[in-house]
């Protein structure tokens, strides 16, 4: 296995890369950090592949059941941070399977939770590539989890809506008022930078400022940290605590639940 650049691809007249024999694409969830959470069947895709393109939030771990022969791209994706262009992985991706070669992108969590694998699936499929996609645990349930949080209950919650923390533009953020009437275990996707918005329009939108709200960051690696707090010291209480990006942001009355056999001593409480 080694770490490499895209290979040369053979084009046509027109510009385009031509099929030398029928290759494919993996859309894989590597899990939110510990590598013993890969399902099998991300075990086998990841051995089978010529060409792995792995994200930033993935666990390089998780590469020792890559073949020694396997090309390994890294094309990581962070938020406010300099990225691999999206439009470039997809050409990408849409070469290396057109030069006949088993591909495997492998994302943090699920791709199609947060993970743009829709958009690259049919963005390869309209290329007339295959593609098959391979679940992973994503970070909104291993972190709660972790920490002992159901995000249902019989006597608080009903369900979970998952969240990101922003839309593409102002004009798509979630409608936080909306949600805080909902009574539903909110767990929230790159909330971090957001979070002081996000506690003043839930607040505003009738949510109480008491509710539990639990931030996990790097969930399930040996770098786990996390913070206890409520909704209304949720922004002051993280500017202090020195959690940040990558973390999941979980609120309503479950986080109740935190800690019941671990122990929170040093962490904030909810009031």
């Amino acid at each position: 296995m080694k770490f490499a650049y895209p290979v040369d691809y053979t084009f046509n007249v027109e510009g385009e890369v031509i099929m030398s024999s029928a290759g494919k694409v993996f859309l894989v969830g590597a899990g939110p950090g510990d590598p013993d959470l890969l399902t099998l069947k991300a075990v086998k895709a990841i051995a089978q592949a010529d060409v792995i393109l792995i994200d930033d939030l993935v666990n390089p771990e998780v590469l020792q059941h890559a073949a020694p022969s396997a090309r390994v791209i890294q094309v990581g994706k962070r938020g406010g941070c300099l990225s691999t262009p999206q439009v470039f992985i997809e050409k990408m991706m849409l070469a290396e399977a057109k030069s006949g070669h088993c591909v495997v992108r492998l994302k943090g969590g699920d791709p199609f939770i947060f993970g743009r694998g829709g958009e690259e699936r049919q963005h390869l499929m309209a290329q007339g590539v295959e593609v098959e996609v391979v679940n992973g645990i994503s970070s909104g349930l291993a972190a709660p989890a972790s920490l002992g949080i159901p995000l249902t209950h019989r006597d608080w919650a009903q369900g979970a809506i998952f969240v990101t923390g922003h839309g593409k533009t102002a004009e798509t953020n979630p409608n936080w008022a909306a949600l805080a009437k909902t009574g539903l275990t909110l767990v929230i996707y790159m909330g971090v930078a957001h979070c002081r918005s996000i506690q003043e329009e839930l607040i505003a939108g009738g949510l109480s400022a008491g509710t539990p709200v639990a931030v996990i960051q790097y969930a399930t690696r040996a770098a786990q940290a996390h913070l206890i707090t409520s909704l209304g010291q949720l922004a002051a209480d993280l500017a202090t605590s020195g959690l940040g990006s990558p973390s999941v942001i979980v609120i309503g009355e479950v986080v109740r639940c935190a800690g019941q056999s671990l122990d929170l001593s040093g962490v904030a409480r909810f009031g």
